[in-house]
């Protein structure tokens, strides 16, 4: 445990921030998985509807840094 109050500071802010990125990461995976499941069963139309409201969260997740932008590029290409 650190003795010093900015090190105390860094623990509690990473641990939220943590928090935050899994929680970011989370929801960016769930929406690449929505997409994936409509082209695995063939459904063009939800695909393409599940693409449009995957895209916008995709390159949040890579403008908060969660995501790198190379694969997340790809996913939004599918």
């Amino acid at each position: 445990m650190p003795n010093i109050a900015s090190a105390k500071k860094r623990v509690r802010t990473a641990s939220k921030r943590t928090a935050i990125n899994t929680a970011r990461k989370t929801r960016v995976r769930g929406y690449i998985r929505k997409v994936e499941e409509a082209l695995a069963a063939g459904d063009q139309k939800a695909a393409k509807a599940a693409l449009k409201a995957a895209e916008p969260e995709i390159m949040r997740g890579v403008s908060k840094g969660c995501c790198t932008k190379i694969p997340a590029r790809g996913k939004c290409r599918v």
